[in-house]
């Protein structure tokens, strides 16, 4: 099966994202650069009906029209308890509402000892979450930690563009300096 990609201009404060798409449906995408798995050499992305419903249901999304981006997902860069938890993030986190890493660990099934006292399956989380092949799709800026924001695809940069996913969202309040919807 065939992957090409498209770029779609966002105004996120990382700028324009990246969407490797192919027959089954969006099978990476990505903040910055390529995206996890990205295969080398991939070709742009020609066919306009799968661009164009893309382009235009992230432009609803962005634009505060519509609650998601209701996209088909290809799984194929996930496997094992690593698709588990997004498949969970993916089904159970809607639009306007967010879940702690070890809320997220819980509701996934996939850790057997939830009551280590070293977060280790919330730290697990945080790591599945960093490599998500599937952001915005699988929104891991969801995710967030029990006492804050948490990270996203690391440095000041990616806490902006979560912070604005969370306010697009409705989950934090507008700040002074705001540039979404209104």
């Amino acid at each position: 099966m065939s992957i090409s990609w498209l770029t779609v201009e966002t105004p996120l404060p990382s700028g324009p994202l990246r969407f490797a798409v192919t027959e089954t449906g969006v099978a990476a995408v990505s903040f910055e650069g390529e995206p996890v798995g990205w295969p080398t050499g991939a070709p742009r992305c020609t066919d306009g009906r799968r661009a164009g419903a893309v382009t235009a249901r992230v432009a609803d999304y962005f634009a505060g029209r519509s609650r998601g981006l209701a996209l088909p997902v290809d799984w194929r860069f996930t496997s094992g308890p690593h698709r588990t938890v997004l498949q969970a993030l993916h089904a159970h986190v809607p639009y306007g509402e967010t879940i702690t890493y070890g809320g997220l660990a819980a509701r996934s099934g996939v850790f057997d000892d939830l009551n280590d006292t070293g977060g280790l399956a919330a730290r697990t989380v945080g790591q599945m979450m960093h490599a998500n092949p599937l952001a915005l799709l699988v929104p891991c800026h969801r995710v967030v930690a029990a006492d804050g924001l948490g990270g996203f695809f690391g440095g000041p940069l990616g806490l902006e563009t979560k912070r604005w996913l969370l306010t697009l969202e409705g989950v934090l309040p507008p700040t002074l300096d705001w540039t979404g919807p209104s």
